[in-house]
């Protein structure tokens, strides 16, 4: 993502707010975003460094659970911001009208697609693939058809709950089309759980209870960089890769949308971009 922008209207946005008693952001995003190991602590302390803010995360879920919760909630929700959704749920999340426009002019951005809209700005993007140990696993399947014909396991999310889990039923889908059930027959005595979330998922695997867990093709660089461990990677598979992006958007019903949108600014300069690669 584009870093650095945007700082002078950062600054213009928390002065006037310096002169009254701290107001509070409220940020629902899901859980591992939050997790003492996730990037949401550090950028909290970025953020509040210059917003002078209380910035509040509220892990509601995953990615897909956060609309549903914002649904149930309505315009009475305490968010001001919702982080976590996804380009597959955009188009619905705006169609609640529970989201502002964003008003912000964007700069250049580091995406492999256009960027043009009006709710949501983009804070990351990445590719989804199975990830697996080079240890335990040599020789990792090289596709959906390898998978199904090897003896790996494999944990799933649940896409009713999580963003990943949506995310691999439409790569599936993109992939083989009027196959995919055929697919998905496949690969069901290959599936230990469904998992609600990421981090229960993804946890599977790190416990070494199954082979290979739905992750993103850059999850091995934060291994090799937080964890110092190499050993960790993405199965590359033939048919391609499903992309997803990120993103976040000010809830119409916000208390503090200036405070919101500054927020979005700074979700572009190094004090976020620069903790979410790790």
């Amino acid at each position: 993502m584009q870093k650095g922008l945007l700082a002078a209207g950062l600054a213009l946005a928390a002065g006037p707010l310096a002169a009254q008693d701290k107001p509070e952001l409220v940020v629902y995003t899901y859980e591992s975003f939050v997790a003492e190991w996730g990037p949401g602590p550090a950028i909290a302390e970025n953020f509040e460094a210059i917003c002078d803010c209380t910035l509040r995360f509220v892990g509601a879920g995953d990615g897909a659970a956060l609309l549903s919760r914002l649904r149930l909630e309505g315009e009475h929700t305490e968010a001001d911001i919702v982080l976590g959704l996804d380009t597959n749920l955009t188009a619905e999340a705006a169609a609640t009208g529970l989201f502002a426009p964003h008003g912000r002019e964007l700069p250049e951005l580091d995406l492999p697609v256009a960027w043009d809209d009006p709710y949501f700005l983009p804070y990351d993007w990445s590719y989804f693939a199975f990830v697996y140990d080079r240890e335990r696993m040599p020789e990792p399947p090289s596709s959906f058809e390898a998978l199904i014909a090897s003896d790996a396991d494999i944990v799933i999310l649940d896409p009713r709950s999580s963003t990943p889990g949506l995310g691999l039923v439409m790569w599936v889908e993109a992939a083989y089309g009027e196959r995919a059930p055929a697919i998905w027959a496949g690969l069901a005595d290959h599936i230990v759980t469904v998992a609600p979330g990421w981090s229960e998922g993804y946890g599977l695997f790190l416990n070494g209870e199954v082979d290979m867990a739905l992750a993103y093709t850059t999850s091995p660089a934060y291994h090799a960089v937080a964890d110092g461990d190499p050993a960790k990677a993405a199965a590359i598979f033939s048919e391609g890769h499903y992309m997803q992006v990120e993103v976040a958007g000010v809830t119409a019903s916000s208390d503090q949308p200036e405070l919101a949108r500054a927020f979005l600014d700074f979700m572009l300069t190094d004090g976020f971009q620069g903790v979410i690669p790790t």
